[in-house]
């Protein structure tokens, strides 16, 4: 059987420069799974591989698509299964990559069946969070779906809002409409964590965030700017400078919210993939021990 090999991680673990020496052993692609990284106008602020990082090995999902064309887990899953379905033809072994975890779980196993919510009850949940916090609707959550609160990355608002709009508006906790099991795909998949220590993982993000911007981050933002409302655009790395370029913080502030925000994002996506319970995990510089997992039947 076909393997996808799936290599997750935090931001700033070292996925791209392990995954690269790994398809060349394995002489295979590697397909991105990263929401962001897939938008062509962002670069910096996504730390997108270059093509000098990527040497020479296809990477699927870069630069795909547009802001102006937004993709959601639906969209990459039957996107993605195209895509591998093509490189399977000719590859036993295709790595899948990324920070975005719901992509890999679309990927591998399906979306669930969720039903339609009305824009109404989403907008008044926002509302909520902005006015009453993060805790109050946590502390809901766990009386109306204790089952799902007890495994969800609860510091994620977009879980926990997404959870309650559906317990509310079907009466129904929202585990009950989670996938019991997976769907059929035609590969296995082998699913692989990076991790390092905590220190130096944060001294890592602190210099990646450096690094941007010195290649120009903020010059990328201000071409965004008139953009900034797309969602695609709601995440660390963009959210912490447009308030700078509006003049609502100075310099340094802006570049201490940069690293903390992202040294927070890194400790929400290691909470998720471990929560997901079906992860091996390794340092980086374990990737023989990786190579023999693609290999095993």
């Amino acid at each position: 059987m076909k393997t996808l090999l799936v290599v997750a991680g935090p931001t700033a673990v070292g996925k791209t420069a392990l995954c690269v020496e790994l398809a060349k052993k394995l002489e295979t692609d590697v397909v991105s799974a990263d929401s962001r990284q897939l938008y062509r106008e962002l670069s910096i602020g996504t730390a997108k591989p270059s093509l000098a990082e990527m040497d020479g090995i296809p990477h699927y999902f870069i630069s795909s698509h547009s802001i102006t064309d937004p993709v959601n887990a639906g969209r990459y899953e039957r996107e993605c299964l195209t895509v591998l379905d093509e490189l399977f033809r000719k590859k036993d072994v295709v790595i899948l990559s990324g920070g975005t975890g719901l992509y890999i779980n679309a990927v591998c196993f399906g979306l669930d069946d969720m039903p339609a919510i009305e824009p109404a009850l989403r907008e008044h949940l926002f509302a909520r969070l902005q006015q009453e916090g993060l805790a109050v609707l946590q502390a809901e959550l766990h009386q109306l779906d204790p089952v799902y609160a007890q495994s969800a990355d609860l510091q994620n608002p977009v879980r926990v809002t997404r959870a309650l709009e559906v317990c509310l508006a079907t009466g129904q906790p929202y585990s009950s409409f989670r996938r019991q099991q997976p769907a059929h795909r035609p590969f296995r998949s082998v699913l692989v964590a990076l991790e390092r220590p905590r220190e130096e993982l944060y001294a890592r993000i602190d210099a990646r965030m450096d690094a941007m911007l010195a290649a120009g981050l903020i010059n990328e933002v201000r071409s965004l700017m008139a953009y900034q409302s797309l969602s695609a655009l709601q995440t660390v790395g963009y959210q912490e400078v447009f308030p700078y370029l509006a003049g609502e913080y100075d310099y340094d502030e802006m570049v201490r919210l940069l690293k903390r925000n992202s040294r927070r994002y890194a400790k929400r996506q290691l909470t998720w993939f471990r929560n997901q319970g079906n992860y091996r995990w390794f340092h980086p510089n374990d990737e023989d021990q990786i190579l023999k997992l693609a290999y095993e039947v």
